[in-house]
């Protein structure tokens, strides 16, 4: 029995991740982000790990249907279509679209899970259905790793609070102790401080409060949206789908 939370990538070995099922969670706003252009009917999110590397993928593919996005210092990477804000993914955007995404926190919490049986990223905006799938997982295994992106390899506020509240739907609000790591407790501890509201802990956090400093502070209410887009993705085979959901 063991449910894991990691407060960023930094130090996560390949055998913390083998053969395990991962949720991982860029709420600002990577994970958001995906999950609305899928959502709003993308084809695919192919997460990389460099602007380099997304600028060869796009040449690879062609550029008919493919889209780039991503940032770097919370602002759009020149040349790119896209930023990372969840607001710029409409589907008169995105619709058919396969969307190349390099950013400086959630791209790389994802490819990192390199040797996961399942990874699903998970965020407020597709919290039910994430955490459902989370409940289902925890039923079955009865192990689970909640990877938050964090912020340049350090702890932030709002991942925390998303992983707390995924853990909570992952064993079904039981008050159980047993198998939980240190941050997975912590994460709990902050879902009692700051209750079921996301925007609170997602505006206090540094990263939070960073992008209000840039004037995207509609990006924090939007990624504060329980349910906003509700998608189970899937990351697999390097690229995020958004996968079919049984009711």
């Amino acid at each position: 029995m063991r449910l894991d939370v990691w407060f960023s990538p930094l130090g996560l070995t390949p055998g913390e991740v083998q053969g395990r099922t991962v949720l991982v969670i860029d709420i600002l706003r990577a994970g958001t982000a995906m999950c609305a252009a899928l959502h709003n009917g993308a084809r695919a999110v192919l997460p990389v790990a460099s602007t380099e590397e997304a600028l060869r993928l796009a040449q690879t593919l062609g550029t008919a249907d493919v889209l780039l996005a991503g940032e770097r210092n919370c602002l759009r990477i020149d040349g790119f279509a896209l930023g990372n804000s969840p607001l710029e993914m409409t589907p008169e955007i995105v619709r058919n679209k396969n969307i190349i995404m390099t950013t400086t926190n959630g791209t790389p919490a994802l490819i990192a899970t390199q040797g996961a049986q399942a990874v699903y990223p998970a965020v407020a905006a597709n919290l039910t259905r994430a955490g459902r799938r989370a409940a289902e997982v925890w039923e079955r295994d009865h192990d689970l790793l909640i990877l938050c992106a964090g912020r340049e390899n350090r702890f932030s506020l709002d991942d925390a609070y998303c992983a707390g509240r995924l853990a909570v739907e992952a064993l079904g609000g039981h008050k159980r102790r047993k198998g939980l790591n240190d941050a997975a407790l912590a994460s709990l501890d902050l879902v009692r401080r700051y209750g079921t509201r996301f925007e609170r802990p997602l505006r206090f956090s540094s990263g939070g409060q960073r992008l209000e400093s840039l004037g995207f502070g509609a990006d924090i209410e939007e990624s504060s949206r329980v349910d906003a887009y509700p998608a189970l993705l899937t990351y697999h085979e390097r690229r995020v789908i958004a996968s079919p959901v049984t009711p």
